[in-house]
């Protein structure tokens, strides 16, 4: 990760924590928290993504997507939340940071046409597997995989996955500081 790349993890979490303290974007207050639970959690999933699209589901704050657009300027990356105040976060982030490589939506992802289909889809506690697969998998691309950020590893989740997707990969995931299990699991279509 180059310095640069660092400079802005930085700006990033110092805008979330300004933002934070009117617009309650995250539970989180602590800095030194922020900082594993927010961005080294974002980036444990960062060598496992592959392709050149991916849009986040369920962004929120921008979490995983505004760290991972840092880290990976060369994939284009679309965040998408419902919440309004959310989304001017993001597209704020995005401007201070000059972010070439991201695109902020603000809609309902099962009612959302894009124009385009994507290599990748990552959601980081946004739903049940299930609904996960359910929302966006028309959003993914003929071979693409959705990723599901998850804590626990999510055995009964797994057991109702809909028909037609399936496990190609798993990994627990390793976020320094942090006490607490995390999986990252690639889905895709049979």
């Amino acid at each position: 990760m180059s310095v640069e790349q660092q400079q802005q993890l930085q700006h990033y979490l110092q805008l979330l924590q300004r933002w934070n303290k009117v617009y309650n974007l995250t539970a989180v207050r602590d800095p030194a928290q922020m900082q594993i639970v927010h961005l080294d959690d974002s980036l444990s999933v960062a060598p496992f993504l592959r392709g050149e699209t991916c849009l986040d589901v369920g962004s929120g704050a921008g979490l995983p997507g505004i760290p991972l657009a840092i880290v990976q300027p060369q994939r284009q990356f679309t965040l998408l939340d419902t919440n309004g105040k959310k989304t001017r976060f993001m597209q704020q982030a995005v401007l201070e940071l000059g972010l070439k490589n991201v695109k902020v939506v603000q809609t309902r992802v099962e009612s959302w046409q894009p124009e385009v289909c994507f290599d990748a889809v990552i959601s980081r506690a946004f739903a049940s597997l299930h609904d996960f697969v359910t929302f966006t998998g028309k959003q993914v691309c003929e071979g693409g995989i959705l990723y599901a950020m998850k804590g626990r590893y999510p055995a009964d989740e797994l057991a109702a996955l809909p028909t037609g997707w399936r496990v190609v990969a798993e990994h627990p995931l390793q976020v320094p500081g942090l006490d607490a299990q995390r999986h990252l699991l690639e889905l895709q279509r049979e």
